[in-house]
């Protein structure tokens, strides 16, 4: 096996016409199966636009939740992370194993029998009043921007800049505008099933890559070749300390004081921060809520945990023959070296795999990985888009407008998009200059500095009906505090340069961002409890089919608000209704471009069919039965991943 030592800079990819061709036949491809998807569902309804119409079978949801998380940046955060510190970053992808099946077996259950199209819905009819549901949407929309499109727009960026050296805002902004079209013309139904398609494409492309990257470097040859890649300006220098690969790089199990990932954050940590994410993130939960039944809810996530497997092996692995043929590159350690290579003096891991397209890829693969990649970084951004409209419009709208027509709401849910995709483009620069070479330490640090208390006041809301709402609130405003106040001190103070003397506060440097997300979880959930305690609970009457003990009640629940639902379909509207000769025809375009066109009226009898469909969540005994099989298998795969590589 042979290095190239070459420097990259100049290593931009020419397009072959086949690497064109196989680029706008995927675009095209795309946009039909979008446009199509958009009329498969009724799109001038709520449940419609942004639950797909609650018809999505198992196969699309899964394939969705699974191209929904992975991202371009997961493309380029974990094969950079594979090529600094080895495999151990793989365990967030095992861990999610057990999380999207906790998704499906305990949260599933509580939020389709609620009837909710929001989580921040969800705790407004679990707790009552609105300071709670605003605070979460809110702060659900700032970590949109903050962890997920601003990642997934540096890598995306990262990633067009070091293969192709295209226009940097240029290809940014075709690629927003060809995902937002899509996104407001459709709804989640379109959302869904073109996130179907870039699965597979995305799978086959990063399939492809991960035989070639093993031909290159046998699979049982990487171990000792990935101990030698030790760039230049290190085996140059005799008294250089930096740039050698950890000695732990081919375990998930590392030194619960010292490493990187020590092992307790590895299990306990990323636990918090993956049902944040899995179990109560909009963009994650919408997707299963627009399955038919809680049956086919549950296979998509049974679906997605199996698929969790991959990523490990297409993109951690990879990552880590890309730092074994491009030592002097990918794995540079010398500040001066690296701002020529990759131009951030921290680091270059992160142009691990767009080196890997750039080199081993033959011509026509090279265009199909760089459709991979924009799949990757559109179905994240379609995700994100959609699923924040519907916070903004349902959680936050209304509560503006509280006489809004759901017209309205649908046109401001797809306004609403546009202005996210202003956002995104406004923080490109913000990217460029914050992120440097800490990507995916950068996602999971955030996270676990934010997202602990959201995650422990929905587990709590859900399995202890003893939980009051302002127990939940000032659980909230207290863990939000504590994680801001980590946070600020994290970017006040950097982690050194390697070399360098670490002069951090001791509450920074001997407390890993994952310990703190264990702290700040336990912290909430005693704050939590105590001021529920010490204060009036909520009746019991309130609380049918919104805790896991009363999912299944024959009960009828008294609502501490009306629902959202319900309220649109009670207001009765006072618009005279327009003549067919007197609508113009801008209009009629945009009706059929928003599907906000006059509807057939609902009678009683379908509105309450709709609604206990909506509501359902029995199980057959045979669907239970094979559904239960697969998801012990999943975890038995989980299990021995995780024993494999410990």
């Amino acid at each position: 096996m042979e290095t190239t030592n070459e420097p990259t800079n100049n290593n931009i990819a020419v397009l072959n016409w086949i690497d064109i061709v196989v680029i706008v036949a995927y675009f095209v491809f795309v946009m039909l199966v979008g446009v199509w998807a958009s009329f498969q569902s009724s799109r001038a309804t709520l449940k419609g636009y942004f639950l797909a119409g609650k018809n999505m079978l198992w196969w699309p949801i899964g394939a969705s939740l699974f191209s929904s998380n992975i991202g371009s940046g997961h493309f380029i955060g974990l094969a950079g992370s594979g090529a600094a510190g080895g495999i151990a970053v793989g365990a967030f992808e095992f861990n999610a194993m057990f999380i999207l099946l906790l998704l499906g077996w305990i949260f599933l259950p509580v939020y389709m029998s609620a009837g909710v199209y929001t989580m921040p819905e969800y705790l407004r009819k679990r707790f009552g009043g609105q300071r709670v549901r605003v605070y979460l949407a809110v702060l659900a929309l700032i970590l949109s921007i903050v962890t997920k499109i601003s990642v997934d727009l540096f890598a995306g960026a990262l990633f067009v800049q070091q293969s192709l050296g295209w226009d940097l805002y240029l290809s940014i902004i075709i690629l927003l505008a060809i995902t937002a079209v899509y996104t407001v013309v459709g709804g989640l139904s379109a959302v869904i099933y073109t996130d179907a398609l870039q699965t597979a494409i995305m799978l086959i492309g990063a399939l492809v890559l991960m035989i070639l990257c093993f031909i290159e470097v046998p699979y049982n040859e990487l171990y000792i070749a990935y101990f030698q890649a030790i760039p230049n300006t290190t085996l140059n220098n005799p008294n250089a300390t930096c740039g050698y690969p950890r000695e732990d790089a081919f375990h998930i199990f590392r030194d619960p004081l010292t490493a990187d990932l020590p092992w307790p954050g590895m299990i306990f940590g990323i636990t918090i921060s993956s049902i944040w994410y899995w179990c109560t993130d909009q963009v994650i939960v919408q997707r299963a809520l627009a399955a038919k039944t809680l049956s086919h809810a549950k296979g998509g996530c049974v679906m997605a945990a199996f698929l969790k497997v991959l990523p490990m092996f297409i993109i951690v692995f990879p990552g880590m023959v890309s730092r074994t043929l491009y030592p002097n590159e990918v794995a540079c350690a010398d500040p001066a070296e690296c701002l020529r290579i990759c131009q951030s003096e921290t680091a270059c891991t992160n142009v691990a795999y767009p080196k890997l397209v750039v080199n081993i890829m033959p011509t026509g693969a090279r265009g199909l990985m760089l459709a991979v990649i924009m799949s990757a970084l559109m179905s994240s951004l379609t995700s994100i888009f959609n699923s924040s409209s519907t916070i903004f419009t349902i959680d936050i709208w209304r509560r503006i407008r509280p006489n809004s027509s759901e017209t309205e709401l649908m046109i401001v849910g797809r306004i609403f998009i546009l202005i996210m995709v202003g956002i995104s483009i406004l923080w490109i620069p913000i990217i460029q200059a914050s992120q440097g070479g800490r990507l995916f330490d950068y996602i999971q640090a955030v996270t676990s500095y934010l997202a602990p208390p959201i995650c422990a006041v929905f587990l709590m809301a859900i399995i202890w009906e003893r939980v009051n709402e302002k127990g939940a609130f000032w659980g909230l405003m207290a863990g939000l505090v504590v994680g801001l106040v980590r946070m600020i001190l994290d970017f006040a103070f950097p982690s050194p340069a390697c070399g360098d003397e670490d002069d951090r506060p001791a509450v920074i440097a001997n407390m890993h961002y994952l310990y703190f997300g264990m702290f700040l979880f336990v912290f909430v959930c005693l704050f939590t409890a105590a001021v529920s305690l010490l204060t009036t609970p909520i009746p019991s009457k309130y609380l049918v089919h919104l805790t896991w003990a009363t999912r299944h009640s024959t009960l009828e629940r008294q609502d501490l608000s009306i629902s959202e639902v319900q309220e649109l379909k009670e207001k009765v509207l006072d618009e005279p209704e327009d003549e067919e000769e007197e609508v113009k025809f801008s209009r009629k375009v945009i009706d059929w471009m928003c599907g906000t066109g006059k509807q057939p009226e609902m009678t009683a009898e379908q509105e309450a069919e709709q609604l206990a469909r909506m509501t359902n969540i029995e199980e057959t005994k045979r669907d239970k039965m094979i559904l239960n099989i697969s998801a012990i298998l999943a975890m038995g795969v989980s299990v021995f991943f995780w024993a494999y590589y410990g």
